[in-house]
């Protein structure tokens, strides 16, 4: 039996009155190209671009910069994944190759010369950024250059409109914040909270964020007592402490990344700490404040707060081979995401045969949707070598990619931190978007 090619050419997704529904599990909604009567795709084949044999891997993650926390997982992530492939033969009959690069932060510039050297060193799919700050600075550069740029923790929905909602190389196995504001702020409603402060850095994250959790909470009844932003690199938060502590809100939901172990003292002596005013966090600030983490704060500083991190349970076993990889981690975040990006793709390569950037983007959308479930390399190149269609099942959870490259299905897990400082799960929500 001859595999349906699976093109980038999708119905458009649902109307954005009806974007998230919740469910117990995702479901299927790509379609994929119909067959003729003779079994052949009704889209016309040409003969696959060809590329250098090896499918090399550029990871462009943060080493450094105000997020350099997430760094340590991701990489796992991607080794993990790499090691995995190549156990199971590789692809193409080759290895799969790893080049790491350091993505800094948006204004370090260090972003764009690491693209470049990542490109030059034949990178065919870039596994990066994790900041959507930092990705908008050299997606375009990545997409001129023919090579495939796949993000593990991009969330901004800058990404799905304007020049971007169109098919192209760009993929992430995050889902937008369209689903963590969503959350986020049913999870302030599930509370009790109807007057809610919002204390965010002002960038592309941070006021994607701040829309899709105001919008969200005044449409269910709730008010929002302040939204007050901070610049990116600012070096003060005095008088943006002093206004939310005047807000009087019956929560603060602080949007941050590494600068939040500032804030918060600065919240407590101004009576607004998370002792003071239940306080929840989000993907870029739900770091490891214990004495031994990477952001320390006193021990009972966080106890009770809350945050949201993108991401499916991905179990004990998942992150006993991360350890494996890297023994001294504390935090598993965007490492599933990570993992799946590199399966994803060399998946997508095996379905074009072909290594090269531009064959594989076509069919990653498709080895993600409908078709035969798999969950592990083998497993699906398996079900790809037999002819089959796959529908590739990550330890993300759904991806279920859409038309713009991003996730029509995920999760969002919900965690709350102990006297130790130390974040831990409490539940998981599945919702499509």
């Amino acid at each position: 039996m001859k595999r349906t090619t699976n093109r980038r050419t999708r119905v458009a997704a649902a109307a954005v009155a009806s974007l998230f529904v919740f469910a117990a599990c995702g479901s299927d909604g790509d379609d994929t190209d119909t067959p003729d009567a003779g079994g052949e795709s009704s889209e016309t084949e040409s003969a696959a671009p060809e590329g250098d044999g090896t499918l090399t891997f550029g990871s462009l993650l943060p080493e450094t910069g105000s997020l350099a926390f997430l760094g340590p997982p991701e990489f796992a992530g991607v080794d993990l994944a790499v090691q995995e492939i190549n156990e199971a033969g590789g692809v193409l009959g080759q290895d799969v190759v790893h080049v790491r690069g350091d993505s800094g932060d948006a204004d370090s510039g260090i972003a764009p010369a690491e693209t470049d050297q990542l490109i030059a060193e034949g990178s065919d799919v870039i596994v990066g950024a994790a900041s959507s700050g930092v990705s908008l600075t050299v997606i375009d550069a990545i997409q001129a250059a023919g090579r495939v740029m796949f993000s593990p923790a991009n969330t901004s929905t800058a990404f799905d409109e304007g020049d971007y909602a169109e098919p192209d190389l760009y993929f992430r196995t995050a889902p937008s914040d369209i689903l963590q504001g969503a959350v986020m702020a049913n999870l302030l409603i599930q509370d009790g909270k109807s007057n809610v402060a919002i204390l965010s850095r002002q960038d592309a994250y941070g006021e994607t964020l701040v829309d899709e959790i105001t919008k969200n909470l005044e449409g269910a009844g709730s008010s929002v007592a302040a939204t007050v932003f901070y610049g990116e690199n600012a070096q003060s938060f005095d008088s943006q402490v002093d206004e939310i502590a005047a807000a009087g809100g019956d929560a603060l939901v602080l949007i941050g990344f590494e600068e939040t172990a500032t804030i918060i003292p600065q919240l407590i002596t101004a009576g607004a700490g998370p002792q003071d005013i239940d306080t929840y966090f989000v993907d870029g600030n739900t770091a490891d404040y214990s004495p031994a983490g990477s952001t320390p704060l006193p021990r009972g500083t966080l106890e009770g707060t809350k945050g949201t991190i993108p991401g499916a349970d991905s179990g004990g076993e998942f992150q006993d081979r991360l350890l494996e990889i890297d023994p001294e981690l504390d935090s598993f975040a965007y490492a599933a995401e990570s993992y799946d990006a590199v399966i994803v793709s060399a998946l997508a390569a095996v379905a074009a045969e072909s290594d090269n950037a531009e064959a594989l983007a076509l069919e990653i959308p498709g080895v993600t949707t409908e078709g035969e479930k798999c969950t592990d390399f083998a497993a699906c190149v398996e079900l790809l070598e037999a002819g089959e269609d796959i529908d590739f099942d990550g330890a993300s959870g759904p991806i279920e990619l859409g038309e713009t490259g991003s996730p029509t299905a995920a999760s969002i897990g919900i965690y709350e931190y102990d006297a130790k400082n130390q974040i831990a799960p409490v539940e998981y929500i599945e919702g499509q978007i």
